[in-house]
């Protein structure tokens, strides 16, 4: 089996220019960026179809999947400490495979632990949406939801898992291709169990659940198959003594990855909260700043890809002790990061309007409002792209020398000191409202983006980063 990319032996030799740099990460992350927004297209897909069912279906398949993304991306952070842990060892060179296979190993333990936690949590949806004063009739049809739903996170956690080494050792486009199968899979299979297509009964919002089961497991399983059969992944026998237990190993995953795992439930609950307040103010309010981080979200996705590959390029560098490799390969990062976000910033500066068409019809009198504060909103967007892509690949950069907990820190005080805090006083005690809450959340970005960004300069004086 052939991979469709391919890299330059993963050996740990620095690239001898910045050119060579930039190609190998652009190699790296651009698949990475492709199957990111893959993914939220298969988000997306099970919305379309659910929408169809009804009100108080679609809000049970909103709540139930908000849960269950909160959940599961928390896990797979937990576990992606194995992309910088693989990395070092590659850049190491000395007994890379056993190493390498040692990491993907505890990282399905690791995963298969938690995954047991968030099975138990997302059990008691129902429960939990209750206690959050949700309507009861919703409630009810989410935990059910959740019930089927929850079986998707073991194969979730692995596809993550297998998917992260896949792309540490020199094939990221297989991430591309198996997310675009889980797409036409998940359209398949939402066709069918929705609305009982194709001989298969009607389970409608239980069966875009199971749809979504599905489509996990066969991620997973195309994974497997590659992990055995690419003729450059086999040679490490990733899942040769599966059993075998390595519990330094295990510890360091966890002691590198229950940061990253917390750093991005603060970003993801920063932004539902900012939600909740939206709400607070009005239903309009609410449409527009859908619209807005919907596209913001889509942006954000290549800077994102970039962050994925700078962990592993500067891992890499981390792992060979080269600090003018490990500086090279953070710069080159951080420019692509920045300059990407740059051009989508101008491009939501210049016109708006023609972002927000893509949501709504900006010429009905209906959508006047929605789509007046869509592009106040987009103004401020317009402004943290450029910080938000900074702070991402900046984060990433110090996960590359496996360094998370201070990271973490820095998130949780950014995040919902600084940005939630400005969002509440600017969205309620002034004018501003709506762009108040947004102006919160540019304001939690910058911080975080300025002190991260400080952290990775300070690298070798706070004793980060070792020198050959």
């Amino acid at each position: 089996m052939t991979a469709p990319d391919t890299l330059a032996p993963l050996t740990g030799s620095a690239p001898a220019t910045a050119g060579e740099e930039l190609r190998a990460l652009v190699k790296l992350a651009g698949p990475l960026v492709g199957a990111n927004l893959l993914q939220m297209a298969v988000a997306a897909v099970d919305v379309i179809f659910v929408a169809r069912l009804g009100t108080v279906e679609l809000a049970a398949a909103t709540l139930g999947v908000f849960l269950f993304n909160v959940l599961m991306y928390a896990t797979i952070g937990l576990t992606t400490a194995a992309a910088p842990l693989i990395a070092a060892e590659l850049g190491r060179r000395k007994h890379a495979v056993r190493e390498v296979r040692r990491s993907f190993r505890m990282a399905l333990w690791v995963g298969a632990a938690a995954a047991v936690v968030v099975m138990a949590i997302l059990w008691n949806g129902e429960a939990l949406l209750r206690l959050a004063d949700q309507d009861p009739d919703v409630a009810r049809r989410s935990g059910h939801f959740l019930r089927i739903l929850l079986i998707g996170i073991v194969p979730a956690i692995a596809a993550g898992v297998m998917r992260t080494a896949a792309a540490a050792l020199g094939r990221p486009g297989w991430a591309f291709g198996v997310t675009g199968m889980a797409l036409a899979f998940s359209i398949l299979a939402n066709w069918c169990l929705v609305f009982g297509n194709a001989g298969f009964p009607r389970l409608g919002l239980e069966g875009s659940a199971l749809a979504s089961v599905l489509s996990l497991s066969a991620m997973a399983i195309a994974y497997w198959l590659i992990l055995h059969f690419d003729s450059r992944l086999r040679r490490y026998r990733l899942f040769g003594r599966w059993w075998r237990s390595e519990w330094s190993r295990f510890r360091e995953i966890v002691r590198l990855g229950l940061p990253i795992a917390l750093t991005w439930m603060a970003e993801g609950a920063l932004f539902g909260g900012a939600s909740l307040l939206m709400g607070i103010l009005g239903v309009k309010e609410v449409a527009a700043h859908a619209v807005a981080l919907n596209i913001a979200s889509l942006t954000f996705q290549v800077p994102l890809g970039v962050a994925q590959a700078a962990t592993i390029r500067v891992g890499m560098a981390y792992g060979a002790r080269d600090s003018h490799w490990i500086t090279r390969a953070g710069r080159m990062a951080l420019a692509v990061g920045a300059g990407s976000m740059a051009v989508s910033a101008i491009a939501m500066w210049i016109a708006p309007r023609l972002f927000v068409s893509a949501y709504l019809d900006v010429g009905d009198p209906a959508n006047a409002t929605v789509v007046r504060l869509a592009v106040s909103y987009l103004a401020v967007a317009a402004v943290f792209q450029l910080v938000d892509g900074v702070q991402v690949v900046a984060a990433a950069n110090l996960r590359g020398l496996q360094d998370t907990r201070v990271p973490m820190l820095v998130a949780l005080f950014g995040y919902w000191v600084v940005g939630f805090g400005t969002a509440v006083a600017l969205g309620f005690r002034t004018a501003l409202a709506g762009v108040g809450i947004w102006m919160g959340l540019a304001a939690g970005l910058l911080v975080v983006s300025i002190l991260l960004t400080w952290r990775w300069s300070a690298r070798e004086r706070i004793g980060l980063a070792r020198a050959r």
